[in-house]
């Protein structure tokens, strides 16, 4: 019997073996192509020691419901993301950051556009658990793709190779997950110093979480990038689809601010470009990129949601506070490679230090994302509007409530997974982010 939990709001999760093994994974192969009734699957995986076991029962289970195996190999999300475009659908054995005993699935339909909780995923875990399948007019065959160098091409198309200005020291810390495995084949095409840390590739992940949100994933990466008297440092998570920078004087760069410096980088070269933005981004970000001449929307938070608002409104880029940074020249998915290709043009142009650019967006005061067990999140929601909702500017309910005022805004969002509340927050005045976090949390704590 498979173990209902390890289906997620975006992907598959769970302890190998013990919730996820490999009869989980062939009903799963089937149950996948039962629902999108596909021909070909792209099947990539990470170099966890269970992936090899746990392919292999999927690929098995794909070809016996009737569908090709086109095997790539070994692969990280951005590289993943770029051979299923070629195809009709994908699957990616995977947990991201995730610990060593965890492993997993990600899944897209066609044109990369992903599997989750409300655009199929409820489908195929019904298919799994009830176990009965279709029997197909044919078996399918697994044929082996090598894509790996016109993914370095696509990649160094966003390189400006006409303005190199000063060569660049930049300190790329992989975590020993899968961006060790294609960072160093992409930027040893490209004229900048690397200083590699943790390129060795080990998913128990030995020196830290590949988790760049955490601060103490990012402290080692912090005094090398000072040490070395660098330009700039990268932390990439497990799966290398999230980024976050660090600046010359070893300062963590909130992600928000990344997306409107990437933002105005591309407004460069595409003029009026429409922009996206999740809620809990500082208002700089907005000001920032119609200062430059770009236009912006709000977005919420997720990445199926986000890919979906780009495709619909055909917007160039987004940016999240959780360092997914999408592009829409990269068929509207993440790519950490891409950004920090970026980042390394606008140094070059702009003859500026990393610092220097950001320190203008730094013009409000964040609360950060501070989280809260509450059991009735929607009746804490509700007394929160009702509360303030008299004084305030403007009222959304895009995720969770936001409520923006003269001075101040904040949003409360519910997480998916677990009986938390979210509260980000920020004020054109220290003493009033703090004023107001602490009453807003009073609220949502008592």
């Amino acid at each position: 019997m498979v173990d209902e939990s390890i289906f997620k709001a975006y992907d598959i999760r769970g302890v190998y073996p013990s919730e996820l093994d490999e009869d989980a994974a062939y009903k799963i192969g089937r149950a996948f192509v039962s629902f999108l009734k596909c021909k070909t699957v792209v099947v990539g995986q990470d170099m966890r020691k269970s992936s090899p076991s746990l392919f292999k029962a999927l690929t098995r289970g794909i070809n016996e419901q009737g569908a090709d195996v086109v095997d790539i190999g070994n692969c990280d999300t951005p590289f993943f993301y770029f051979c299923t475009a070629k195809y009709e659908s994908g699957i990616m054995v995977t947990a991201s950051h995730n610990p060593a005993k965890y492993n997993g699935f990600k899944f897209c339909r066609a044109g990369t556009i992903p599997i989750g909780e409300d655009s199929g995923m409820k489908d195929i875990k019904k298919l799994v658990l009830k176990d009965k399948f279709p029997a197909p007019k044919r078996k399918g065959n697994v044929s082996k793709k090598d894509l790996m160098q016109e993914f370095i091409a696509h990649n160094l198309k966003f390189l400006e190779a006409k303005n190199k200005g000063k060569r660049l020291k930049i300190v790329v810390d992989t975590g020993n997950g899968m961006g060790g495995f294609t960072f160093p084949k992409v930027f040893k095409r490209i004229d900048v110093d690397v200083v590699p840390m943790y390129f060795d590739i080990d998913l128990s992940f030995p020196n830290h979480e590949a988790n760049p949100l955490k601060l103490e994933n990012v402290a080692e990466l912090q005094k090398r990038v000072v040490k070395e008297k660098a330009d700039f440092g990268v932390s990439i998570d497990g799966d290398c689809d999230r980024c976050i920078f660090i600046d010359e004087h070893g300062e963590y760069v909130s992600s928000d601010f990344t997306t409107a410096l990437i933002a105005r980088q591309l407004l460069k070269t595409h003029k009026k470009a429409l922009f996206l933005y999740d809620l809990r981004s500082s208002w700089a970000v907005k000001e920032a990129i119609e200062e430059a001449g770009g236009r912006t929307k709000m977005c919420r938070v997720g990445h199926a949601f986000i890919k979906a608002q780009m495709r619909k409104m055909d917007a160039l880029f987004a940016g999240e506070l959780s360092g997914h940074l999408y592009f829409k020249e990269s068929v509207w998915t993440e790519s950490s490679i891409i950004a920090t290709i970026l980042m390394i043009n606008m140094l070059r142009e702009e003859g500026k230090r990393l610092s220097e650019l950001v320190s203008p967006l730094q013009r409000y005061f964040a609360s950060g994302e501070l989280n809260s067990e509450v059991k009735d999140k929607d009746g804490k929601m509700k007394e929160l509007v009702k509360m303030f909702k008299s004084d305030a500017k403007s009222v959304s309910y895009l995720d969770g409530i936001r409520l923006e005022f003269e001075d101040w805004w904040f949003n409360v969002r519910p997480s998916n997974t677990e009986p938390l509340l979210r509260l980000n927050l920020e004020a054109k005045s220290k003493k009033k982010m703090e004023e107001m976090r602490d009453r807003i949390l009073a609220v949502i704590r008592r």
